[in-house]
């Protein structure tokens, strides 16, 4: 039962992992691609390893499952946030669907 529980978890985060792959191709503009990215990808990740952590149980590989699903979820928003800051310090456009532009309300 609980190999079937992780191999569900694995399967769950590999759909995630193909969905981020169709936002970054078919989303508009880099900030809605990093978004796609960012968050289908994590949740991807994030639940291949806790399907792996499920089937190894508390072992050494499980533990280091554990940490990496930390290392994740505590790095990714972080990276995502200065990658995004830093595209519009440097000026990337928003797409044309997007219209409102917070931070650079915030910034005049």
């Amino acid at each position: 039962m609980r190999e079937i529980i992780g191999y569900f978890f694995i399967i769950v985060g590999m759909f995630f992992n193909l969905f981020g792959c169709f936002g970054l191709v078919r989303l508009p503009d880099f900030y809605s691609r990093l978004q796609s990215i960012t968050k289908c990808v994590t949740l991807g990740v994030c639940s291949v390893l806790f399907g792996t952590f499920i089937i190894k149980g508390f072992g050494s590989f499980g533990i280091k499952s554990l940490l990496c699903i930390l290392f994740l979820i505590l790095t990714v928003p972080v990276v995502a946030h200065a990658f995004s800051r830093g595209a519009h310090k440097q000026g990337i456009k928003l797409g044309d669907e997007l219209v409102i532009d917070k931070y650079k309300e915030d910034n005049q």
